[in-house]
């Protein structure tokens, strides 16, 4: 089970729309098992095959770390979408691909979404709360969506430095990653 490099800000596959699975192959749950890998080496707790470098819609998810999700088990979303959503709440989120950048974003505060898991049997699930907001910010990877493109132009233009360091690979973090600089010499 490798762990998998996180691709960073200003990497492309970011910002592409991943294709649906057609069908659940050997590969594509070994990509499972190497996302739960990835994420799990990099503290998170959620994460989209966008960020690993892959155009496929497949999302891995383990809040289990937090005190009162602890009893949930990991879920793998595959052609996920959000098919109902009812309030809002506003609440600080981040991304494995753009460390150390934090802001508000405001999402629908239940959901029921419609995905397929590893055996290919199709769910419909409700979601609401951490769970909610997890869901919906890693269906947004899978289409070439950020955080940070629900956010005011005010508040994206006082991340713009972080966010120029980060596209440059001037950033640290305790796992492997791929930057846009790196793409930029390679090409």
């Amino acid at each position: 089970m490798p762990i998998l490099p996180i691709h960073m800000y200003g990497r492309d596959v970011l910002r592409k729309k991943a294709k649906p699975v057609r069908q659940i192959t050997p590969e594509v749950i070994e990509l499972v098992i190497d996302m739960f890998e990835t994420m799990r080496n990099a503290d998170g707790i959620g994460l989209a095959a966008n960020q690993v470098g892959q155009l496929q819609s497949v999302i891995v998810i383990d809040i289990s770390g937090i005190e009162e999700y602890k009893d949930m088990n990991p879920l793998t979303l595959i052609n996920a979408k959000v098919v109902e959503g009812e309030g809002t709440s506003t609440v600080e989120e981040g991304c494995l691909s753009i460390p150390e950048v934090r802001d508000e974003v405001e999402r629908p505060e239940r959901i029921v979404v419609e995905f397929m898991d590893v055996d290919g049997k199709k769910i419909e699930m409700e979601a609401n709360g951490l769970l909610a907001r997890v869901v919906q910010h890693e269906i947004d990877h899978v289409n070439g969506i950020l955080f940070l493109d629900h956010l005011s132009k005010e508040k994206k233009k006082l991340h713009q430095p972080r966010l120029k360091e980060i596209r440059k690979g001037e950033v640290e973090t305790e796992y492997p990653v791929v930057s846009a600089a790196e793409t930029a010499v390679a090409d």
